[in-house]
């Protein structure tokens, strides 16, 4: 089997220590060893030596990953297993190896095109879209999770721009950014082109800064975008730092309340978009911050919509942890800036503690 250079480069000169055990939200969900990143390398490694063969049970155990880079960020040797299990998903895809649960994903997206498969979206959202302008140098991406799974959030985080004061346009039909297809098959052609495509549609909008409320979809704006040479005219900012910014400018006026926050930092916020301070901006201040024992860049994974499709069972787990980290600071609200980690942790928190958007705070103190 074929694996990239830094994909080989990896297997030949990881130690398989247990160094980077300790922050993968899956296997300390689970329980089980081979969930974690020494054990997934281990196997391809087996595997890059023709020692066994990436098919069935081995293939799943790719899509146990929510490649959300702890053990990346971890590693004393900054060796990446993010990338290789991403290149191992290509060559699963590649080879006609994906399981059938995949398959309904992308399948989903070729009919709907969205891999949730949904057909419509809220008419609430849609309408207040409808009376935004048509054009605006400032576009808010919504993103897919948002719109078919938070979309009473996704209208909160309108609602505070327009008390901004920000003149700014969103979607009716808003493009895939393209995630979705990343975080399955890693860079296919399918993926390029997706990209490339919504890469037109943002460039057509004359747009001078597109504001993404899901990390996600800023993640792959600013790294893949670019990795696959597809030019963005836009500059790109996540909705916390255009928040801040508000705020710092006196733009936001804010009235400090005594309520106690606790951030959960989404792990493609604080590592991939090395963005750990916005949001702690924001929320000192709305009122107190309290920081949980794994925060910034050394966060765990409060959720993932994607993995929840195939695995929700373990994604319910990795959100119990979560919401058990967050009571030990005893704050009143969790905050996420994730729409995939606000709806998996607000399920698992129950009457325990609030889990709140980081609008929601904003909304609660102007």
């Amino acid at each position: 089997m074929y694996f990239n250079k830094k994909s080989s480069d990896t297997m030949d000169a990881c130690r398989f220590c247990w160094m980077c055990r300790h922050i993968c939200p899956i296997g300390n969900a689970t329980g089980q060893e081979r969930n974690t990143a020494r054990a997934r390398a281990l196997t391809l490694s087996l595997v890059k030596r023709d020692a066994a063969k990436l098919d069935g049970d081995i293939v799943d155990n790719l899509y146990e990953c929510a490649l959300c880079g702890g053990c990346t960020n971890d590693c004393a040797t900054g060796w990446d297993p993010v990338s290789l299990t991403k290149d191992a998903r290509l060559a699963a895809a590649i080879n006609g190896q994906l399981p059938s649960y995949v398959e309904k994903l992308l399948d989903n997206h070729d009919k709907t095109g969205n891999i949730y498969g949904r057909t419509c979206k809220d008419s609430i959202l849609s309408d207040i879209i409808k009376t935004l302008p048509g054009k605006a140098d400032i576009l808010l991406f919504l993103g897919a999770d948002a719109v078919y799974h938070t979309p009473a959030k996704a209208i909160e985080a309108i609602d505070l721009l327009k008390k901004s004061g920000t003149v700014f346009t969103v979607f009716d039909d808003e493009p895939d950014s393209g995630y979705s297809y990343d975080f399955l098959i890693g860079s296919a052609e399918e993926t390029r082109s997706m990209m490339a495509a919504t890469a037109d549609k943002l460039n057509g909008t004359g747009a001078l800064k597109i504001i993404c409320y899901d990390p996600a979809d800023a993640k792959v704006f600013r790294h893949e975008y670019k990795e696959y040479g597809i030019r963005l005219n836009a500059e790109i900012i996540t909705y916390p730092a255009f928040i801040k910014s508000l705020i710092s400018d006196n733009i936001l006026q804010i009235k400090k309340s005594e309520t106690v926050f606790t951030f959960q930092d989404p792990a493609l916020l604080a590592r991939d978009l090395e963005d750990t301070e916005s949001a702690r901006y924001v929320l000192d201040a709305c009122g107190n911050r309290r920081e949980m024992l794994q925060c910034g860049k050394g966060t765990m994974l409060g959720g993932n919509l994607i993995m929840n499709e195939y695995l929700p069972n373990v994604m319910k787990l990795v959100a119990d942890n979560r919401i058990a980290n967050a009571l030990h600071v005893s704050a009143e609200n969790l905050v996420t800036a994730s729409p995939a980690e606000y709806l998996l942790l607000r399920a698992a928190a129950g009457d325990k503690i609030n889990v709140i958007t980081l609008e929601e705070a904003v909304l609660s103190c102007l």
